[in-house]
């Protein structure tokens, strides 16, 4: 495939897009499980996910273990984890960092999971990404938070789990992924809302627009959007150029969240997120580009 060589201002302001979409919707989800619960803001996201995809839904032979696992995994156990995180937390802040926890065990799954072999420079990545985020345990700002930055880190190990079966989906249509992780997403999070959230999942038809909008500004912005401009820019650039472009999004989250909620930004804060996304730098730019090697001398 022919690249083109640089970023034009259309690219640009597709990756501007990205990574709005992703950094402001951490206030969203914050603020969709605090009107609504939880589990039933989840499960009304993947609804709309499914309900946007559904056409799309097929079944594709040899694909369908991992298709429901990624679905049950991504669409269901991760938003039930990081929607869980969100409730309990009053710095969302910290959150935003500690979801960026996802990379590094994304890698340290490749290496146990698939014997991938990674070199210093990514060891060094991971290292610092997990250190950062153990500082902000320790932030007075954010005392209180360990058990939502545990459950955020619960979460960005299942979204490690669910990238790592989604390499087994090369040449599956991206609709026809989300419209499994809509669904399956929409039975989990459905179910535990029920049994959980009965009221709240009454009480759905008579939601405010306001709280819909939150949730349908994750569905559609964050999840169809952000992932759509995703593969947009990668199909015209190559990885290495493309993914280092998500990392200006959990810095848009922490600053827009502090400023949102009116929760402090610590110098310590300030140390563990430089840390932590300097060791995300590192492995994203890294694979990225290793990626890019591997398809060249394909």
């Amino acid at each position: 495939m022919h690249h083109r060589p640089g970023f034009g201002p259309r690219d640009l302001t597709v990756v501007a897009m990205m990574n709005i979409f992703w950094g402001l919707n951490i206030i969203a989800v914050k603020e969709s499980v605090d009107q609504i619960a939880p589990l039933t803001s989840g499960f009304l996201r993947q609804a709309i996910v499914f309900a946007i995809c559904a056409t799309s839904l097929r079944i594709v032979p040899g694909r369908m273990i991992a298709l429901t696992l990624v679905g049950i995994l991504s669409g269901g156990l991760f938003y039930l984890a990081i929607n869980l995180s969100l409730a309990v937390a009053t710095n969302v802040g910290a959150l935003a960092i500690g979801s960026q926890l996802g990379v590094p065990f994304a890698l340290i799954l490749g290496v146990l999971v698939l014997g991938e072999r990674i070199h210093w420079p990514r060891i060094i990545g991971i290292a610092l990404s997990l250190g950062g985020v153990v500082i902000l345990v320790f932030d007075p700002a954010a005392v209180g938070e360990g058990p939502a930055l545990a459950l955020t880190a619960v979460s960005s190990f299942i979204w490690a789990v669910g990238s790592l079966l989604q390499r087994q989906l090369r040449g599956v249509s991206v609709l026809t992924i989300y419209a499994w992780i809509g669904l399956w997403g929409m039975i989990v999070l459905g179910g535990a809302a029920l049994w959980r959230e009965p009221a709240a999942m009454a009480g759905l038809g008579t939601l405010p627009l306001s709280a819909l909008g939150w949730v349908a500004f994750s569905a559609i912005g964050s999840t169809l959007g952000g992932h759509g401009a995703m593969a947009w820019l990668l199909q015209r650039h190559p990885v290495a150029a493309v993914t280092p472009m998500t990392l200006a999004a959990p810095v848009i989250s922490v600053f827009t969240a502090a400023w949102y909620f009116g929760t402090p930004v610590s110098a310590i804060m300030l140390a563990g997120g430089a840390m932590a996304m300097t060791g995300v730098a590192i492995v994203t730019i890294r694979t990225a580009g290793q990626a890019s090697r591997a398809g060249t001398a394909a």
